[in-house]
């Protein structure tokens, strides 16, 4: 039953920690486009740059929240795993 827990949680956290990896390079990409529309915005001064940048900012800052949410998850998962690797080695506690 311990083995089976843990095979989950390992699976689970791998799969976590490959969607962050993902999210890491999706972010550099949102990041920099958000940081262009930044400087056009200032540069061109018009409603339309600013909008553009007010909607790349938002998407950059829900990245950013969905990281976080996600790096909690991995702790979560490490922590669980580690009690389960705990209970297969010294047993129940």
């Amino acid at each position: 039953m311990i083995e089976r827990r843990l095979s989950d949680a390992h699976s689970r956290l791998v799969r976590a920690r490959s969607e962050l990896a993902v999210l890491d390079e999706q972010m550099v990409v949102v990041n920099e486009i958000a940081d262009d529309t930044r400087l056009r915005a200032l540069v061109a001064e018009t409603p339309v740059a600013s909008k553009e940048h007010d909607e790349a900012s938002r998407q950059a800052t829900v990245m950013m929240q969905s990281r976080r949410a996600l790096v909690e998850l991995i702790a979560q998962l490490e922590r669980r795993q580690n009690e389960l690797l705990d209970e297969l080695v010294v047993g129940p506690g």
